[in-house]
């Protein structure tokens, strides 16, 4: 075939000008250009269901930060591990396998271990210690508040066991006030990741954040639906898109949030369901571009509702766009023994009370 040439205007606006060449070249230059608006449409259309998330597996969040630090040892020579006899507990026995001598076992001396971790930041390795969050932080708060906060230092302290499904080791052990000790503190980054794969996802990703860090986990196996690709620290997790409520959570409360979507989507209620992993730094633009539809929000937190993430996202409403808020939380208590399902149903925090909070503050609107 001869040479063509002319002016013609692309699809979604892209502009071809003084095309010269074969008739194979022009089919190919209008296959590409095709190609370029079937993508940009696809993402214009996108939309976020709750019927499209996928369990993959179960498994405890422990395990995605034990084999996160393994990952990050291998990554960064400078990560090391610290902890306070429970080395089983949050399954570090493979890295220790792999690394001795960059495990210190501090014994029964968490804040000990906390002032170690903050002068090791000194020669530059990036300490991560590990307990039981009510001993990461309640234990030894004047540490952290004192030895790694106020100078800012590089230590990632790494928390399992967190909130009610501790389960059987009852109130001593559990903590439901940590989250709010530590947001509290000036400079702290505060995460809660929802599942195995975010947990891991986490783990990897404070190796490379610089300063303090609270990473809060768990023990009991939960639900794996997301992907670690799907982690950035301070940037909300949106898991569907809504209009009629904003549900927001964290930890092993994502999972509950989107089994109680489903159920309100099967009745015709459009639910905006947002994982909040990372407490502070908060996703305040995600928070307010999500109630600016809904008009209202659920929060739900493994976690005293005082001074916790509902109290974080009221706080960013009041500010911005105040709107009818109701919390899933423990009110004001402490826990006791039993198994984590048990408790989790006692305390307030599964399905059937998420959904009276969304039918009551719909009805505040």
């Amino acid at each position: 075939m001869g040479t063509e040439t002319g002016k013609s205007k692309g699809i979604i606006g892209i502009k071809i000008a003084s095309i010269s060449t074969t008739e194979g070249s022009l089919n190919c230059r209008v296959f590409q250009i095709k190609q370029i608006s079937c993508r940009f449409f696809l993402k214009l259309q996108t939309r976020f269901m709750l019927k499209d998330i996928q369990v993959t597996g179960n498994k405890d969040t422990r395990s995605g930060f034990g084999d996160g630090i393994l990952e990050a040892g291998r990554k960064n020579e400078n990560v090391v591990a610290l902890t306070a006899d429970l080395a089983g507990s949050l399954k570090l026995h493979p890295f220790i396998k792999e690394f001795p001598e960059r495990f210190i076992q501090c014994g029964i001396a968490e804040a000990n271990m906390i002032g170690m971790a903050a002068g090791l930041t000194i020669g530059g390795k990036i300490p991560y210690t590990t307990t039981f969050a009510n001993f990461s932080t309640g234990r030894v708060y004047d540490q952290i508040r004192q030895s790694v906060a106020y100078s800012n230092k590089n230590v990632k302290i790494c928390a399992s066991h967190a909130g009610l499904t501790l389960g059987e080791d009852g109130a001593t052990h559990q903590i439901l006030e940590d989250i709010g000790l530590m947001k509290m503190l000036p400079g702290m980054t505060v995460i809660v990741p929802a599942d195995y794969n975010q947990t891991k996802a986490a783990t990897l990703a404070i190796a490379d954040y610089q300063g303090p860090v609270y990473l809060r986990f768990g023990r009991p196996v939960w639900p794996i639906f997301t992907k670690e690709s799907d982690f950035v620290i301070g940037k909300a997790q949106k898991l569907s898109d809504g209009k009629d409520v904003s549900i927001f959570a964290c930890g092993h409360l994502v999972w509950k949030a989107v089994e109680a979507g489903r159920i309100l989507e099967e009745k015709g209620i459009s639910v905006e369901v947002i994982n909040i992993h990372t407490i502070k730094p908060l996703d305040v633009e995600a928070i307010i571009a999500s109630i600016k539809k809904t008009k209202c929000a659920v929060t739900c937190e493994e976690h005293n509702i005082i001074g916790g993430l509902g109290d974080s996202i009221a706080q960013v409403a009041a500010k911005n766009l105040p709107i009818p808020i109701e919390y899933v939380g423990t009110n004001d208590t402490f826990g006791e023994s039993g198994t984590p399902a048990e408790l989790l149903v006692k305390y307030g925090l599964d399905v059937p009370h998420i959904l009276a909070a969304v039918e009551k503050v719909m009805a505040r609107k």
